[in-house]
């Protein structure tokens, strides 16, 4: 397909391309991540150490500060992928979360209600209480099938078991096609990089496992793995054991296909730390995704969601993302994380000139 020209249109969710002297019309939907650093409820919960997290330490107005937090939340939200599609993403998968209760009061703030998204959520076995979901939206897409599964890791000098998020996984029916997102919070760097590395590597086993079933079944099944994964697109867990190609034309059947690590390589991330920039949030995809027939839904594009609202604007971390929490005081922010997303299109007519 030779595409000689590009141009995007809001208009009932399209896109307009010129080809061949033809206009073809394209349906566009988006598909985000977003870590929504310690989403917590006021509630003290006696079975979570919620009581470590950062509004449990608020002694003043906790209440206010959680309605803020959620109206931050659902700001960011209903503006992913809004310029392109003038619509919320159709799917995004969510980390950092405490429980379905709060992920309730997140649909329903007024920015988010019209939209009517539903909640994919299990609790997790987290030593701090946070779990992953995702949020669909009802009219685009319906979940066929939902599952949570458990990564048993160890301390290698204690032996004990650490307790970690469990991977989700969803599989449904996104505007009349068949797909399946795997949502990801993979160890985080505690202790050091190399040494928690066994554990990020132990995730993505297990992310290959789930995602080998999936192919077993049927090879040519339309798999998003999204996540903060807290390793970049270079690192051994995604490059060694999920095998992940920057390069689209080097995927073969089985392969997947990861746009952030080029993001990455350009100096792009999504949170920082002592000045350096890290991507640990990606959204990955399987072949059937990046072929040039558009009669079902393909990858178009990818990104990182970090308008300027996002940013922080002064200070010490001037430049990094505008989180909401910063030594137990709320800042107001959103996110020590930027969201990311992928544009997902589909040719529904031809329009001849």
């Amino acid at each position: 397909m030779n595409i000689l020209r590009l141009s995007i249109s809001i208009l009932f969710l399209s896109i307009i391309t010129t080809v061949n002297s033809q206009e073809k019309k394209y349906k566009i939907h988006t598909i985000g991540f977003y870590n929504l650093e310690n989403l917590f409820d006021t509630i003290n919960d006696p079975n979570k150490f919620d009581e470590f997290s950062p509004i449990m330490t608020i002694k003043n107005e906790r209440g206010r500060v959680y309605q803020k937090k959620i109206k931050n939340m659902a700001r960011v939200i209903a503006d992913i992928g809004k310029d392109i599609t003038n619509n919320s993403p159709a799917i995004i998968g969510v980390s950092e979360v405490e429980n379905r209760a709060v992920l309730e009061d997140l649909v329903n703030d007024s920015l988010l209600v019209s939209q009517d998204y539903g909640i994919v959520h299990y609790d997790s076995p987290d030593t701090r209480g946070i779990d992953v979901a995702l949020l669909y939206q009802k009219k685009i897409f319906t979940p066929t099938h939902t599952s949570s599964h458990t990564l048993k890791i160890y301390d290698d000098a204690s032996k004990e078991r650490v307790y970690t998020r469990d991977q989700l996984l969803v599989s449904g029916d996104l505007d009349g096609e068949t797909i399946h997102v795997m949502v990801n919070h993979w160890p985080s760097r505690r202790g050091g990089e190399a040494r928690s590395r066994p554990k990020r590597m132990a995730a993505a086993k297990l992310s290959k496992r789930l995602i080998d079933s999936l192919q077993s079944t049927d090879p040519y099944a339309k798999i998003f793995i999204m996540g903060d994964l807290n390793d970049n697109p270079t690192d051994a867990s995604v490059k060694t054991i999920l095998k992940a190609e920057k390069d689209r034309l080097k995927v073969g059947l089985k392969g997947i296909y990861n746009p952030f690590e080029k993001l990455y390589k350009a100096g792009l991330g999504t949170n920082a730390f002592r000045d350096n920039w890290f991507l640990f949030d990606q959204i990955m995809m399987t072949k059937p995704l990046l072929e040039k027939d558009f009669s079902s839904f393909r990858f178009y594009k990818a990104g990182i969601f970090n308008k300027n609202y996002l940013t922080n604007k002064k200070g010490k971390y001037e430049g990094y993302p505008f989180r909401s929490f910063s030594s137990n005081t709320f800042t107001g922010g959103f996110s020590d994380h930027y969201p990311v997303y992928v544009y997902v299109i589909k040719e529904v007519s031809n329009l001849k000139n």
